[in-house]
């Protein structure tokens, strides 16, 4: 199954939280031992606690990541919240890393295993390039075969690492499109979809990537000692959106957690960033729309944004915008270059655009009054600039750096 034969709408696991209480009290189903995103154990669509279970579990020390406090941000600093950065890219002493630096790697570890587990053997995906990258990497880890279908101008470290791959890999095939996402997606139905690949689009495979997803939203809430200390959440998150998955599997994470009676009732204020030039959630939220219509899509550095909307995901993501009292917002190109340079020179984390853009946001959320004085604000950095380069290395690199 791929989407909901009744409405065509995105699936998701339904965990049976009752008895994970009633089974696995005093946290059995925690695994703090475990440094990546496996360490939640039951509270997983495959708990690495069965022994069944774990033989299908494809792990390559995804998640996990660490929450980098911005102590000199000039906003957080005059208006007295505290600022976050939670890294998915860089690799952290201590700490879990994505294999291929980006957040997709939750997903795709998730939605790999999943499929070794009912024993499928060949996926497909259409993407802006991460997630085939992540694709890539743990279907060469479990002996699947994958066909990555992504945009002509998907930046060269990706496309770059995907080509040699598939040339050295007969169970890698890369296809190349002119346009974005949408276009990739109408060949892999028209071509692959038929010869009896399974879809890991992002939302139409059932659930998957969403609950590799979820990760993000339990770790927000995890304290440094999980048995013991006092699971909480963000007051305000940023969250870069293009398909929006994290966000539906963040709200997921916290519906659980509450279930288990680990967290209250609230919630933090979910701001989806959408890069400018291709805005179609920002949009709707601001047309007060139920649902995103499909829009041309600009230029934008910000690679993993540019989805020019009228998925099947984003009338979710909406709701929970709405429901959490977020917002959606959208940068510019201007912004998002001034950020990804700030930051590397501030701190020297070498953030992607799309978390760049993400921390653009903070200005007008703050002068919405989204942002209150004492919160607690994250920030979702979700990838690396290493996979962006040469394209930006410019904004950060001075003449005589290049020198």
């Amino acid at each position: 199954m791929n989407l909901c034969p009744v409405d065509g709408r995105p699936l998701e696991l339904v965990l049976d939280i009752d008895r994970i209480a009633r089974e696995r009290a005093n946290f059995e189903w925690y695994r703090p031992d475990i440094n990546s995103m496996w360490r939640f154990g039951s509270l997983l669509g495959l708990d690495i606690n069965d022994n069944s279970d774990r033989n299908s579990i494809i792990s390559l020390g995804e998640g996990h990541t660490p929450e980098l406090l911005l102590a000199q941000n000039r906003l957080a600093k005059k208006h007295g919240f505290e600022l976050y950065l939670k890294d998915e890219g860089q690799p952290h002493k201590g700490w879990g890393a994505n294999p291929t630096a980006s957040f997709k790697d939750r997903g795709m570890s998730m939605a790999i295993s999943m499929a070794r587990h009912y024993g499928i053997g060949k996926v497909v995906v259409p993407t802006q390039g991460n997630a085939g990258d992540s694709l890539l990497e743990y279907s060469l880890a479990a002996g699947v075969e994958c066909v990555i279908i992504m945009p002509d101008d998907t930046p060269m470290p990706i496309l770059g690492r995907v080509s040699a791959m598939a040339r050295t890999h007969k169970q890698v095939t890369l296809e190349l499109v002119q346009g974005t996402i949408k276009e990739a997606g109408l060949l892999m139905r028209e071509k692959y979809l038929p010869l009896g690949y399974f879809n890991m689009a992002t939302f139409q495979e059932p659930g998957w990537r969403m609950e590799g997803k979820k990760t993000l939203g339990l770790e927000l809430a995890e304290p440094e000692d999980g048995m013991s200390g006092r699971w909480q959440l963000p007051d305000v998150v940023f969250y870069p959106t293009g398909g929006g998955t994290g966000i539906l599997g963040m709200w997921k994470a916290f519906n659980e957690l509450e279930a288990l009676g680990l967290i209250d009732e609230r919630r933090p204020r979910i701001i989806s960033v959408q890069a400018e030039n291709t805005a179609p959630v920002v949009k709707a939220y601001r047309d007060k729309k139920q649902d995103t219509e499909a829009q041309t899509p600009g230029a934008t550095i910000a690679t993993g944004l540019n989805v020019p909307g009228g998925g099947v995901g984003h009338k979710r993501v909406l709701e929970i915008i709405r429901e959490s009292r977020g917002a959606a917002i959208a940068v510019t190109e201007a912004a998002i270059q001034m950020h990804l340079k700030s930051v590397f020179h501030e701190y020297n984390i070498w953030i992607c655009p799309e978390g760049a853009a993400a921390i653009a946001a903070v200005e007008p959320a703050v002068t919405q009054g989204l942002i209150h004085t004492g919160d607690k604000v994250v920030i979702f950095n979700t990838g690396s600039f290493e996979k962006y380069l040469p394209d930006v290395r410019h904004l950060i690199f001075s003449k005589a750096h290049l020198a």
